[in-house]
């Protein structure tokens, strides 16, 4: 009885906050406030579906944990497996529930270990979800408080209807590439292997982006389709405009000697041709490329033109493979975990010459990594899981290479 009390307390406050309403940020906010503090959660959040991204977004959230910058692919993840189907979900038990994928919440450091998750439904269609995370005495969620959370996310989006709600999801940049519903499968002993399972993302002018995620969750499949070096079993690929989705061997050279640079973990020099040398040899192939002296000099190296890669630390190599990619000065470089064979001080250097690529040259820098601590210096930060776009988080202020440490 005391329960059915202080649930009836709490949707009384929430429609006293939503039905008369001057401010509706404050009371959908207050409204969050209320459920958390009646279930005596964790965290929690209401979710906001951007149409034309096809994203969700945190409009306000209470946590220890800041989400404010993540957006998450509708459809994907609990929050966005919610706003597609418009089905509530409670997970009890995340130990223990297949259905369970860590939540944006756990990539930011709280474990979560139950859930409850809510459609925004208004009249025509889900806008978003609410959602819930663990309570504080360690008990598991219960049908009372899905109910509740229903009752309040029923309230929030009738009113966001009426009132109307106008959010501001931030600056849209210059598309570089678009991936839309991009798969890729391997034959694997009698059956098939999917990679990928539907990548939909944009990647932007001037940015420098990390990609995180487990092995084998397609990250480098990904990169390697942008960069004409894989192609996608279905879906399409748009670079500047153009279908790239299945180009033809002329597009595909033009693309890679103009367009795009690479740099891997491998440093993949010529033992043979010295470091300038090294960098030349791709200088003739390109378009309009920058003078090779001066691509050595930008990555720190101009008194080590006349070493051989045997005589060159593994960061100086490093270097000596990045000053190759600029060298054509390309829009886009793509970079498979460039600093993981090197130490901290050394992958610092490296990064620092990125860093000032982005910077100084306006290129965008794509890097797949395993270490979460380069995404500190990121633009954006995109986690893949299991095939897909799990999470994209945006830093608003991005650390500088030599802040990093691991």
């Amino acid at each position: 009885m005391a329960e059915n009390k202080r649930f009836t307390k709490a949707t009384w406050e929430i429609m006293e906050q939503l039905l008369d309403v001057d401010n509706l940020d404050e009371a959908l906010y207050g409204s969050l406030e209320i459920i958390i503090r009646t279930l005596d959660s964790e965290a929690g959040a209401i979710w906001y579906l951007d149409k034309e991204s096809d994203r969700l977004h945190p409009i306000f959230h209470k946590a220890t944990a800041d989400i404010s910058n993540i957006s998450i692919e509708n459809g994907i993840g609990i929050e966005g497996l919610v706003t597609k189907t418009g089905k509530s979900m409670m997970i009890t038990d995340t130990e223990n529930d297949p259905r369970f994928e860590p939540t944006v919440f756990d990539d930011q450091g709280l474990h979560t270990e139950s859930i409850i998750c809510v459609p925004l439904t208004n009249t025509r269609e889900t806008i978003g979800c609410v959602e819930v995370v663990n309570k504080k005495n360690g008990e598991h969620y219960d049908e009372e408080e899905l109910e509740l959370c229903e009752h309040m996310a029923a309230l929030a989006a009738i009113t966001i209807d009426e009132k109307g709600l106008i959010v501001d999801f931030g600056e849209k940049k210059k598309v570089l590439a678009t991936l839309k519903d991009i798969t890729k499968s391997y034959p694997s002993g009698d059956g098939v292997s999917q990679v990928l399972k539907g990548v939909n993302l944009e990647v932007y002018e001037n940015e420098f982006v990390v990609v995180l995620g487990e092995s084998g969750c397609g990250k480098s499949t990904m990169m390697n389709i942008i960069g004409g070096m894989d192609f996608p079993t279905s879906g399409t690929l748009i670079i500047e405009d153009k279908d790239f989705s299945n180009p033809d061997d002329h597009e595909l050279t033009m693309f890679r000697r103009h367009y795009v640079g690479f740099i891997f973990q491998s440093y993949n020099l010529m033992p043979n041709l010295t470091a300038l040398e090294n960098v030349e040899f791709i200088a003739e192939i390109a378009d309009d490329p920058l003078k090779a002296e001066e691509a050595l000099a930008k990555v720190g190296l101009a008194d080590k033109a006349d070493n051989y890669p045997s005589q060159l630390s593994g960061g100086q190599q490093q270097r000596v493979s990045i000053a190759r990619a600029l060298v054509k000065d390309p829009k886009l470089i793509l970079a498979d975990e460039p600093t993981a064979a090197l130490d901290l001080e050394t992958s610092k250097e490296v990064l620092a010459v990125i860093e000032d690529i982005v910077k100084n040259r306006g290129t965008t820098v794509m890097m797949v990594t395993h270490n979460p601590e380069i995404g500190k210096m990121a633009d954006r930060i995109i986690k893949m899981q299991n095939g897909r776009v799990g999470s994209i988080k945006r830093n608003i202020h991005p650390l500088s290479a030599q802040e990093l440490s691991w």
